[in-house]
Protein backbone atom coordinates (compact mmCIF):
# COMPACT_ATOMS: atom_id res chain seq x y z
CA UNK A 1 0.00 0.00 0.00
CA UNK A 2 1.34 3.49 -0.94
CA UNK A 3 0.57 6.39 1.51
CA UNK A 4 0.39 9.66 -0.64
CA UNK A 5 2.61 12.44 0.52
CA UNK A 6 0.72 15.68 2.14
CA UNK A 7 0.84 18.75 0.32
CA UNK A 8 2.55 21.69 2.53
CA UNK A 9 0.47 24.21 3.16
CA UNK A 10 1.77 27.89 2.33
CA UNK A 11 2.09 29.85 5.29
CA UNK A 12 -0.36 33.18 4.07
CA UNK A 13 -0.66 36.06 6.21
CA UNK A 14 -4.22 36.72 7.98
CA UNK A 15 -6.93 39.17 6.50
CA UNK A 16 -8.77 39.39 8.71
CA UNK A 17 -8.14 42.11 10.86
CA UNK A 18 -6.51 44.23 7.54
CA UNK A 19 -10.27 46.67 7.70
CA UNK A 20 -8.97 47.10 11.46
CA UNK A 21 -5.65 47.70 10.93
CA UNK A 22 -6.13 50.14 7.82
CA UNK A 23 -9.04 51.84 10.05
CA UNK A 24 -6.43 52.79 12.63
CA UNK A 25 -3.43 54.04 10.30
CA UNK A 26 -6.03 56.57 8.50
CA UNK A 27 -7.54 57.90 12.14
CA UNK A 28 -3.67 57.63 13.26
CA UNK A 29 -2.73 59.92 9.89
CA UNK A 30 -6.24 62.17 10.04
CA UNK A 31 -4.80 63.04 13.80
CA UNK A 32 -1.43 64.04 13.10
CA UNK A 33 -1.83 65.68 9.97
CA UNK A 34 -1.10 69.63 10.41
CA UNK A 35 -2.07 71.51 7.27
CA UNK A 36 0.36 74.57 6.14
CA UNK A 37 -1.04 78.01 6.85
CA UNK A 38 0.72 80.61 6.07
CA UNK A 39 2.08 83.01 8.04
CA UNK A 40 3.22 85.83 6.07
CA UNK A 41 4.67 89.51 7.68
CA UNK A 42 2.85 90.99 10.66
CA UNK A 43 0.74 93.37 8.82
CA UNK A 44 -2.73 95.34 10.17
CA UNK A 45 -5.14 94.92 6.78
CA UNK A 46 -7.53 98.13 6.13
CA UNK A 47 -10.54 97.81 7.24
CA UNK A 48 -13.74 97.57 4.72
CA UNK A 49 -17.35 97.97 4.90
CA UNK A 50 -18.20 95.40 2.93
CA UNK A 51 -16.20 92.04 2.78
CA UNK A 52 -16.69 89.01 0.69
CA UNK A 53 -14.96 85.74 1.81
CA UNK A 54 -13.58 83.28 -0.61
CA UNK A 55 -15.09 80.44 -0.52
CA UNK A 56 -12.02 77.53 -1.30
CA UNK A 57 -8.33 78.95 -0.20
CA UNK A 58 -6.91 76.05 -2.87
CA UNK A 59 -5.80 78.42 -5.46
CA UNK A 60 -4.09 81.20 -3.67
CA UNK A 61 -0.93 82.61 -3.87
CA UNK A 62 -0.48 85.26 -1.11
CA UNK A 63 1.62 88.52 -1.28
CA UNK A 64 2.10 90.16 1.87
CA UNK A 65 3.78 93.77 2.08
CA UNK A 66 4.34 95.24 5.88
CA UNK A 67 4.82 98.74 7.30
CA UNK A 68 8.89 98.49 6.54
CA UNK A 69 7.97 97.71 2.78
CA UNK A 70 8.85 94.25 2.90
CA UNK A 71 7.59 91.88 0.31
CA UNK A 72 6.57 88.16 0.87
CA UNK A 73 5.36 86.11 -1.20
CA UNK A 74 4.01 82.27 0.24
CA UNK A 75 6.52 82.87 3.04
CA UNK A 76 9.26 83.88 1.24
CA UNK A 77 11.11 86.87 1.58
CA UNK A 78 11.65 88.96 -2.26
CA UNK A 79 12.46 92.05 -4.06
CA UNK A 80 9.38 93.75 -5.83
CA UNK A 81 10.93 93.48 -9.36
CA UNK A 82 10.92 89.30 -8.77
CA UNK A 83 6.98 89.45 -8.31
CA UNK A 84 6.43 89.40 -11.97
CA UNK A 85 8.57 86.30 -12.60
CA UNK A 86 7.43 84.37 -9.70
CA UNK A 87 3.69 84.84 -10.62
CA UNK A 88 4.81 83.91 -13.70
CA UNK A 89 5.89 80.73 -12.98
CA UNK A 90 2.89 80.03 -10.47
CA UNK A 91 0.86 81.24 -13.43
CA UNK A 92 2.03 78.75 -15.62
CA UNK A 93 1.93 75.65 -13.33
CA UNK A 94 -1.96 76.66 -12.60
CA UNK A 95 -4.51 79.03 -14.23
CA UNK A 96 -7.21 79.35 -11.87
CA UNK A 97 -4.67 80.49 -9.37
CA UNK A 98 -5.61 84.19 -7.59
CA UNK A 99 -3.22 86.50 -5.86
CA UNK A 100 -4.21 87.81 -2.07
CA UNK A 101 -2.39 90.85 -1.89
CA UNK A 102 -2.25 91.89 2.00
CA UNK A 103 -1.08 94.96 2.48
CA UNK A 104 -0.94 96.82 5.92
CA UNK A 105 -2.44 100.38 6.03
CA UNK A 106 0.30 101.81 6.69
CA UNK A 107 1.57 101.31 3.18
CA UNK A 108 1.05 103.98 0.73
CA UNK A 109 -0.56 103.62 -2.36
CA UNK A 110 2.01 103.93 -5.14
CA UNK A 111 3.72 100.66 -3.36
CA UNK A 112 0.29 98.60 -3.88
CA UNK A 113 -0.24 100.05 -7.65
CA UNK A 114 4.22 98.79 -7.78
CA UNK A 115 2.71 95.67 -7.36
CA UNK A 116 0.17 95.90 -9.04
CA UNK A 117 1.66 96.51 -12.43
CA UNK A 118 4.23 93.93 -11.39
CA UNK A 119 1.18 91.77 -11.71
CA UNK A 120 -0.05 93.04 -15.04
CA UNK A 121 3.38 91.98 -16.30
CA UNK A 122 2.88 88.21 -15.23
CA UNK A 123 -0.37 88.32 -16.72
CA UNK A 124 -2.02 87.01 -13.81
CA UNK A 125 -5.16 89.38 -13.05
CA UNK A 126 -7.37 87.71 -10.72
CA UNK A 127 -6.52 89.69 -7.85
CA UNK A 128 -8.04 89.37 -3.86
CA UNK A 129 -7.13 92.19 -1.76
CA UNK A 130 -7.17 91.52 1.73
CA UNK A 131 -9.11 93.67 4.26
CA UNK A 132 -10.90 93.78 7.78
CA UNK A 133 -14.79 94.22 8.46
CA UNK A 134 -15.56 97.75 10.07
Amino acid sequence: MRFKKKQKSKPEIPQASLPDILFILLMFFMATTVFREYRGLPIVPPAARSTEKIETKRNIAYVWVDRTLRVSVDDQLIQLRDISSIMSEKFAANRRIIISLKVDEAVNMGMVTDIQQELRDAYTLRINYATRFK
